[in-house]
């Protein structure tokens, strides 16, 4: 995995919890810039799953097994999209507050990545 890439991808996660928790605070749902956020978290995921997906076809193996391993891609490039869609069916601040949760959801799912791997 790249080191850089998790790294990136987890703070950007962490940002858009941030945001969107604030704007849950201040009882707002989520808006059409709350959404521009979610596609480059998960435009950043999509890389990830890329990468990640190149590497096992290049015969590179996590440490802990590669099952595990591209169950955690796929959930981390699941989890923020899967937020969105509730979001818009929730058009109060728990819309927000969901898609807080998945980017905190999505950067404990980027340390656990790294911890598979053997980083």
């Amino acid at each position: 995995m790249l080191d850089v890439l998790t790294v990136v991808t987890a703070v950007a996660a962490l940002l858009l919890a941030a945001w969107c928790g604030w704007a849950a605070y201040r009882d707002q749902p989520t808006k059409d810039w709350h959404f521009i956020g979610m596609a480059v978290v998960t435009l950043l995921a999509l890389v990830q799953l890329v990468v990640g997906i190149v590497q096992l076809a290049r015969g590179e193996k996590p440490e802990q097994g590669t099952t595990i391993f591209v169950a955690y891609l796929l959930g981390s490039f699941a989890c923020v999209p899967a937020a969105g869609f509730l979001s818009l069916g929730e058009r109060t601040r728990w819309g927000s507050v969901t898609v807080a949760a998945s980017g905190v959801v999505l950067a404990v799912l980027e340390v656990r990545l790294f911890d598979i791997w053997g980083g």
